[in-house]
């Protein structure tokens, strides 16, 4: 049984509470960082896709430490690195992947997205993983959930509509708020899906069980 949105976010809210200043910090790093790269003339662009994936496994292990109450530090933005390589991998073929369902339509491309939108929280977590099978597994955890996952982000639509009228300072809380809440959404998934594999017999049935298309259930929990 998948925790609703709005638990998943009040489960957030307590793991950052307390720990806003140093998520605020690390968040600022982040973007900053992202940032001035892209402003580098020409480089700018071929160094952020190069650094694309690192920093998003960074992102992931930092949003981790903060939902699972661990320590957290801004270090764990650079973690990435030490596996440059894998994360660069993954983050190449996801964008392949969704540009060319993009080419059907931009639906297609959304749904991908969907789908491999756990594969660095599964980078960060699992050391034995390469890249195609963290996809894969990411697609696999989100049978289902897509339409779930997607509504979690469409209530934070109106607090970035607010943040935009405070000159963009709201941003420096919503953003780790977000980051701990999709990091809350990874930890119910893989709970769930773990509990659907967990015996033989449910793993025989779970092909037939896990609904491809967003049912009923995951929107009464959206």
């Amino acid at each position: 049984m998948s925790t609703a949105n709005t638990v998943l976010m009040q489960q957030a809210r307590e793991s950052l509470a307390g720990k806003w200043g140093q998520a605020i910090g690390a968040m600022i790093v982040y973007m900053l960082l992202m940032i001035a790269i892209q402003l580098i003339p020409v480089a700018g662009a071929i160094i952020a896709l190069l650094i694309g994936g690192p920093m998003a496994i960074g992102l992931a292990t930092y949003s981790l430490a903060l939902a699972r109450n661990e320590d957290a530090n801004i270090n764990q933005l650079f973690v990435g690195f030490n596996k440059f390589g894998l994360a660069l991998a993954a983050y190449f073929l996801m964008l392949v992947f969704i540009l060319l369902w993009m080419l059907l339509l931009i639906i297609p491309g959304i749904i991908a997205a969907l789908s491999y939108s756990m594969t660095f929280y599964i980078l960060a977590d699992e050391e034995s993983m390469d890249a195609m099978e963290a996809i894969d597994k990411s697609k696999a955890m989100m049978n289902g959930y897509k339409w779930k996952y997607f509504c979690l982000g469409l209530r934070f639509v109106g607090w970035a509509l607010l943040c935009i009228l405070t000159f963009g300072i709201g941003f420096l809380w919503l953003v780790p708020y977000m980051q701990v809440s999709n990091a809350k959404f990874y930890e119910d998934v893989k709970a769930n899906y773990m509990s659907q594999n967990a015996s033989p017999a449910t793993e025989a049935l779970a092909p037939n069980t896990i609904a491809e298309e967003p049912t009923a259930a995951d929107e009464s929990e959206a």
